[in-house]
């Protein structure tokens, strides 16, 4: 029977991470878009102050994928939350519980820290994940419209102008 481990990802994972972090923007239709870098990830997932977690899915020691998240916060509950920014697995290892394993974790870990939620987002075109979360019981907040600030307009924002 297959060996499955989700384990917290340490600093000498970092290549890994970039690897998978890659291959979901490959996926996703995204590489263009990747711009990061192991020095950044360093920096943002180990450094003095991170702004994320990574759990690692290793299948009969394989690094089978990736969870991606942090903390935010519901105004409305009074009590944290959790964002589910990226969840991976990888092509030939799909469908044997990884994915499921890494929810089920995070799942844990937002009720050992007492969140009031979990939450993620999902590509629309993205059917088969939708599918998976639905079976989960997960409910699409289709009520809502995501609005973001990058580049020039970030800037253009933090200036001022």
């Amino acid at each position: 029977m297959p060996n499955l481990r989700i384990v917290p990802a340490t600093e000498a994972d970092i290549p890994l991470i970039l690897e998978l972090i890659r291959a979901l923007a490959e996926y996703e239709k995204l590489a263009h878009k990747v711009t990061a870098t192991e020095a950044r990830l360093r920096e943002t997932l180990f450094g003095v102050r991170p702004a994320a977690e990574v759990l690692l899915a290793h299948w009969d020691g394989e690094c089978a994928g990736f969870a991606v998240f942090f903390a935010n916060y519901s105004t409305f509950l009074a009590q944290p939350g959790i964002f589910l920014e990226d969840l991976y697995v990888k092509p030939h290892l799909r469908g044997k519980g990884i994915g499921l394993a890494l929810l089920k974790r995070l799942a844990e870990i937002a009720v050992e820290r007492r969140c009031g939620r979990m939450e993620w987002e999902v590509l629309d075109w993205n059917q088969p994940s939708i599918g998976f979360y639905k079976k989960l019981g997960a409910v699409a907040m289709d009520e809502w419209t995501k609005y973001r600030l990058t580049g020039e307009a970030l800037e253009s924002m933090a200036s001022g102008q």
